[in-house]
C-alpha cells in the first residue's frame, strides 16, 4: 500500500473529500443526481513554517479538520432542508447576511462540540474518578481508574451513536469514503467493483485518531500529577493541545508505516472503525468516487504506483 495523502468524511448523503489545498463534497440528491462542489481550502491558520512543525501541525489539523467537516456537513445538509417547495431567491445583500450568520453559527457549534468533547471525556471521567478518592486509593489507583472510565465512555460513545438509525447512512458513506482510498492506494483502478472490493478500515481514520486521544491522554494523566484539585482540572485542559499533538503524530506514522509495531497500534482503533463505518451500496460508492475524481487524479497516481513495483 502507498500513501495517496487525499482524506475525507462522510456527510449528509455524500462525501468530502481533501487532497492539498482542495476539497470537494459530492452529495446525491433525492431525485438521484450527484452535485459536486469543488472549492480550495487554504486552512484558517495559513500556511507557515510554524503550522507545520511536528506536534504543532496536529493541533491545526484537529481544528481544521472540524471547521472544514462542520462547513461540509452545513453544505450537504443545505440540500434537504426544503425537500417540499423551492429555496428562496436571496439578494446580493440578504446572501451576504446569511451566510455571515451561517459562518456565526457554524463556529459557535465548533466551539460548543470543542467544550462538550472537554467536559465528557476529559472533566467527567476525572470527576468520577475523585469518588476513588474517598476510599482510600493511592494516587496511581485513582489515575488507572480515571483511564479505564474515560475508555469506557468513550466506547459507550461510539456503541450509542452506531445504533441510531439516521447515522447508519452516515456510516455506510464513511465506508465508501475509506474503500475508494484503500482502493487506489492499492494500486486498483476506481471503478465500483474494485471498491467493492476494498477493505472499509483505513488507519487515517478520524475514529482511530481520537481513540489515540483517549489512550495518550490515560497515559499522561498517570505520570503528570499535580497535588491541587483545582490544578488538576486546568492540567487535563491546558495538555489537550500536547494529546491532539501526539495522537496526530501516531496516526501519521501509521498511514505510512506497515511495521509490525504500528500495525499492533493500530489495530484497536480499526477495530472500532467497525462500528462507525458500514458497508456501502453501489449509489454511495458513486457518490465516493466523484468526490475522489474532483479534487484527485487517482489514474496517473496508479499509473506511477504500477510503474515503481513493476507491474508495467
Amino acid at each position: 500500500m502507498k500513501y495517496s495523502g487525499i482524506g475525507g468524511q462522510a456527510v449528509m448523503e455524500g462525501v468530502m473529500m481533501k487532497n492539498k489545498d482542495t476539497y470537494a463534497v459530492a452529495v446525491r440528491k433525492s431525485d438521484g443526481e450527484i452535485i459536486v462542489e469543488k472549492k480550495a481550502y487554504k486552512g484558517i491558520f495559513g500556511d507557515s513554517g510554524f503550522v507545520r512543525l511536528p506536534l504543532v501541525r496536529g493541533v491545526v489539523n484537529f481544528i481544521e479538520s472540524l471547521v472544514l467537516g462542520m462547513s461540509s456537513l452545513t453544505y450537504s445538509a443545505s440540500f434537504f432542508e426544503e425537500e417540499e417547495g423551492e429555496k428562496k431567491e436571496l439578494t446580493a445583500d440578504e446572501a451576504v447576511k446569511a451566510k455571515k450568520k451561517e459562518d456565526a453559527m457554524m463556529g459557535g457549534t465548533v466551539v460548543l462540540s470543542i467544550v462538550l468533547a472537554v467536559a465528557i471525556f476529559m472533566l467527567l471521567p476525572y470527576w468520577l474518578s475523585t469518588f476513588f478518592a474517598r476510599l482510600g486509593w493511592s494516587d496511581t489507583g485513582i489515575a488507572v481508574a480515571e483511564g479505564v472510565i474515560r475508555v469506557v465512555i468513550f466506547l459507550a460513545y461510539v456503541v450509542g451513536i452506531s445504533m441510531m438509525k439516521d447515522i447508519r447512512r452516515v456510516y455506510m458513506y464513511h465506508g465508501a469514503e475509506h474503500k475508494c482510498i484503500n482502493c487506489i492506494e492499492h494500486g486498483m483502478d476506481l471503478t465500483v467493483e474494485n471498491v467493492k472490493k476494498s477493505s472499509r478500515l483505513h488507519k487515517r481514520c478520524g475514529t482511530s485518531f481520537l481513540f489515540f486521544v483517549v489512550i495518550v491522554s490515560v497515559i499522561l494523566f498517570i505520570f503528570i500529577r499535580v497535588e491541587s484539585p483545582l490544578l488538576r482540572v486546568g492540567v487535563r485542559i491546558l495538555l489537550i493541545p500536547l494529546i491532539a499533538g501526539i495522537s496526530y503524530e501516531l496516526i501519521r506514522l501509521a498511514g505510512r508505516s506497515e511495521g509490525k509495531i504500528i500495525g499492533l497500534l493500530s489495530k484497536p482503533g480499526m477495530m472500532l472503525q467497525k462500528l462507525t463505518t458500514r458497508e456501502p451500496d453501489d449509489d454511495m460508492i458513486e457518490v465516493g468516487i466523484a468526490s475522489v475524481e474532483a479534487v484527485f487524479d487517482w489514474k496517473d497516481y496508479v499509473q506511477k504506483m504500477r510503474e515503481e513495483e513493476g507491474f508495467l
